[in-house]
């Protein structure tokens, strides 16, 4: 073999053993993340007893209404909760492209959790898988190219912690059984359209306006969250919209989140709801 067929030979040896680091890279990161979502799955408790339009009658107004206006008389509550999305999310801040995304998401309502599991598409075959939770506690961003090279890692940590708390708290208006008032959901009014809600998870606690719209509906959440990229604090926004029934309970199918900052909103997730299914406590099914 003369050298230019030696100098080939290595660098295929060299590109195939690249190719199984990333393939063993990106298994590791598979089953991480199964592992927190069976984490999440284990730990989901009883639902107990169904929802009671009773239970709720000294909500705040709007509270109360919205409740009403998305739940049954009766209706199980939800114990854990499965949705697929698409969509766009823009990387690099508010003068940066938009790029698509689907992604699986797996949530809890007690204790509270979710495991956000997406593709993000940065270029043409190089996709970006990003793992964003709060599992146990433990708020954790995870990104890695194809699944293997880590590009962003943040969490936990306290303001982590609590920034996926956040997050949660405002999504859980698609499992809404979780924003019935309990000894971990605290409800305040402010005034005939808006309310602040306070969630506690052990020594964390997130809180978060809710704005209901003529229909009775949430419209808006607003709340201070922690920036993990700029090392500061800013007011956080989630809009929703288009709002469909699913497996019995009415539901927003549309969203936005953005950050509002003194120039303005600077929005950098939109997507849609593609498939949401409830496990309550009562059947065991979805």
């Amino acid at each position: 073999m003369n050298w230019p067929q030696t100098l080939f030979a290595g660098l295929l040896a060299v590109f195939a053993l690249l190719l199984l680091a990333v393939g063993v890279s990106a298994r590791r990161f598979d089953r991480q993340i199964q592992g927190l979502v069976d984490d999440l799955r284990d730990d989901a408790v009883s639902a107990g007893d169904p929802f009671r339009l009773a239970n709720v009658a000294d909500a705040p107004a709007p509270v109360r209404r919205y409740l009403e206006t998305v739940l049954d008389e009766g209706q199980p509550l939800v114990e854990t909760v499965e949705i697929e999305q698409s969509g766009e999310f823009r990387l690099g801040g508010p003068d940066g492209d938009w790029r698509a995304f689907t992604a699986g998401q797996h949530c809890s309502r007690d204790p509270p959790a979710f495991v956000w599991d997406a593709q993000i598409e940065i270029a043409p075959l190089l996709p970006a898988r990003v793992l964003d939770c709060y599992v146990r506690g433990a708020g954790r961003l995870r990104a890695r190219l194809r699944g293997a090279i880590p590009v962003a890692t943040a969490g936990p940590d306290p303001e982590m912690d609590e920034g996926e708390l956040l997050r949660y708290l405002a999504e859980s208006v698609w499992y809404p059984t979780a924003l019935i008032p309990d000894d971990r959901l605290e409800w305040e009014p402010i005034d005939d359209t808006s309310a602040r809600a306070t969630l506690s998870h052990g020594d964390r606690t997130a809180s978060l306006v809710f704005e209901f719209d003529a229909e009775g509906l949430v419209e808006r959440v607003t709340g201070e969250r922690y920036r993990q990229e700029e090392g500061d604090t800013a007011t956080w926004v989630g809009h929703f919209r288009a709002y469909e029934r699913r497996n019995g309970r009415l539901v927003p199918t549309e969203g936005e989140v953005a950050w509002k900052l003194p120039e303005g909103e600077s929005s950098y997730w939109r997507g849609t709801i593609d498939r949401i299914e409830h496990r309550d406590g009562t059947t065991g099914q979805l």
